[in-house]
């Protein structure tokens, strides 16, 4: 009697038909469990297996789509820094009042709730893990200082971008993760105008 073929080896990094089957948007549902999990968990305490749980999918299929959990990571805080990460709006059509609209961009992210829950949470990862950190800082630098600082006529313009990136991160570590007072309850259209003239003379000057 013939012995029945042995199925043949599943293609490493290729996820199971089941979970292939889980029909259109399953990236973005992974994507959308991923921020749920790591704004509750934060990066160390949150695993492939939890998000493919919470994604109602195979984990093989969150492996397929990203590889590594630091990949599902920097494309989850995209999604979360999307709206900070529009270099354009920040420089405008010139550089004149360039500070005043970093300062008052960046703010109005942050004062949304929307926006401002999972952005507190990829801060406080960023802050307690190396591997969180490393991915905030290549988005960040890839997305808006590189591009900020290609339009800046001043020495040294990546060191400027950089240190007008730090002033706001500052601003919003204090405000916003540990609620510092009374910078956490003062009106957001007062702190812009105290630190725009320090930005743009970061940027211009």
């Amino acid at each position: 009697m013939t012995e029945p073929a042995a199925p043949a080896p599943r293609r490493r990094g290729r996820p199971p038909r089941s979970a292939s089957a889980e029909g259109p948007g399953a990236r973005e549902r992974i994507l959308t469990a991923a921020r749920t999990e790591f704004s509750a968990r934060g990066y160390d305490k949150t695993s492939m297996r939890g998000i493919a749980r919470a994604a109602g999918v195979d984990a093989a299929l969150v492996h397929h789509y990203f590889g590594t959990k630091e990949a599902v990571f920097a494309a989850a805080i995209e999604v979360d820094f999307e709206p900070a990460l529009t270099a354009d709006v920040i420089l405008g059509d010139s550089l004149d009042g360039v500070g005043e609209r970093l300062a008052r961009h960046f703010l109005a992210i942050w004062e949304n709730p929307a926006t401002r829950t999972p952005l507190i949470a990829v801060i406080r990862s960023a802050l307690t893990h190396d591997a969180a950190a490393k991915v905030l800082r290549g988005v960040v630098l890839r997305r808006v200082l590189e591009r900020v600082a290609s339009e800046l006529a001043v020495p040294e313009p990546r060191l400027r971008a950089e240190l007008a990136a730090s002033h706001m991160m500052g601003i919003v570590i204090m405000r916003y993760v540990l609620e510092l007072e009374p910078l956490a309850s003062v009106p957001p259209a007062h702190i812009v105008t105290l630190v725009a003239p320090t930005l743009q003379r970061y940027l211009t000057e």
